[in-house]
């Protein structure tokens, strides 16, 4: 593991079947991270991915500062609150508006997927189904929900009785993948009162704390790279 002054870095070597063995890098952030200047270091590092082959994937765990994104899909009529001081920023990954705040989980993928043979889909239900694993080890059911990217909590069959707990927003650039998923682990929910979250319009959300008490960013942190490596890239540790 290597320690760097704003993250932990640990790195994974991945042996493939379509391809020469590769690295994954795993970075663990420990300050609050600006959704802006985030964005231009992590489309830097995909263009740089699809000029050179041998580039590592890289997994990124951190938290945001207070901000409204918008999907490049997103309609404006979806901000409620017109009034509201925190900053709205337009973003170029897929999905409606959404809210980033301390205590919700980022991951976001650089992935090379053709040679890591993983394909858009395949990289989704990643996501979706390493969050479900990870919330049943805190003692959390969730599900998905057909045609609802995401992960929720509730009813699996009902169409009143669920809430968001996850989201997902992915851009594919020359075969490498951008941007992630959302887990909300400890936010402050009121901000996703002053929007239709991923565009619906009631959709309630959850966090973990609501579900189980003893939780922390840190332990999801370790529990979800976990899963993540082992779905992605079968890599068992």
């Amino acid at each position: 593991m290597q320690a760097n002054s704003s993250y932990l870095e640990q790195r994974f070597k991945i042996s493939s079947k379509n391809s020469d063995s590769f690295d994954v890098i795993v970075k663990d952030f420990k300050t609050l991270q600006s959704y802006k200047e985030n964005s231009e270091k992590m489309l830097e590092c995909v263009l740089n991915k699809s000029q050179n082959y041998c580039t590592p994937d890289e997994i990124w765990l951190l938290e945001h500062e207070k901000v409204f994104t918008l999907g490049v899909a997103a309609k404006k009529e979806h901000i409620l609150n017109q009034d509201i001081s925190i900053p709205i920023i337009q973003t170029d990954r897929g999905g409606q508006v959404t809210y980033h705040g301390p205590g919700q989980l980022i991951v976001y993928f650089m992935i090379n997927l053709k040679r890591a043979n993983i394909g858009v889909r395949t990289l989704i239900d990643s996501m979706e189904n390493s969050t479900i694993k990870l919330l049943l080890e805190n003692n959390i059911i969730s599900h998905t929900r057909k045609g609802m990217p995401g992960v929720y909590t509730g009813e699996i069959n009902s169409d009143k009785n669920y809430k968001k707990i996850a989201s997902l927003g992915l851009r594919i650039k020359k075969n490498c993948s951008y941007h992630g998923l959302g887990l909300n682990v400890t936010i402050d929910l009121t901000p996703f009162s002053w929007i239709n979250p991923c565009g619906y319009k009631g959709l309630e959300m959850i966090r973990m704390i609501d579900l189980n008490k003893d939780i922390s960013i840190e332990k999801v942190k370790q529990q979800l790279s976990r899963h993540l490596l082992r779905s992605l890239y079968e890599y068992i540790d």
